[in-house]
């Protein structure tokens, strides 16, 4: 199962790129830096703890 890359903050509604910084709890609510920062890495939703979101690179469209 794939980790959900949503793309807007849940507080702010500022948009989150799949390879820009987010932060997300276990139940993969998604936030921005500065929102997390300001709710000391505590999701307001669960509880939970806010990790660092792993990033998405794009694939490549060239051929090796």
């Amino acid at each position: 199962m794939a980790l959900e890359m949503r793309d807007t903050c849940e507080r702010c509604e500022t948009s989150l790129s799949p390879d820009g910084e987010a932060w997300i709890c276990s139940y993969e609510c998604s936030f921005c830096g500065p929102c997390t920062a300001a709710m000391d890495a505590v999701c307001p939703n669960c509880g939970g703890e806010l990790v660092r979101r792993p990033r998405r690179v794009p694939a490549s469209n060239t051929e090796a």
